[in-house]
């Protein structure tokens, strides 16, 4: 081989060493953007779950809140009714216990 054929042989593998470095230099720089892009995404997605969490519990919160109350106004309700249905029969009990000692 002459000279010349083998300084372009050299020429030509530094050429495609340098090729191959760049190449490497681009993969990396793309899997580090692609980390990055990722990271952020999965940091975003997390805070909108935690403010959708906390939305719901807040919300699930006040209709649990709601519902005690109103099953509380039932209860103070049917508690009211069943009071004076039983003065009303305690009156009634009363009167018949008169009547029969009145009878003796």
């Amino acid at each position: 081989m002459s000279l010349e054929m083998i300084k372009l042989v050299c020429a030509n593998e530094e050429e495609s060493r340098q090729i191959i470095m760049l190449a490497q230099q681009d993969a990396q720089a793309l899997i580090n953007e692609t980390e990055r892009v990722g990271r952020e995404k999965v940091t975003s997605t997390l805070k909108r779950a935690e403010s959708e969490i906390a939305h719901l519990m807040k919300v699930s919160d006040q209709k649990a809140t709601q519902e005690a109350l109103e099953l509380a106004s039932t209860t103070a309700n049917r508690l009211a009714t069943q009071r004076a249905r039983a003065e009303r029969r305690l009156e009634f009990a009363a009167q018949l216990i008169v009547e029969r000692i009145v009878k003796l």
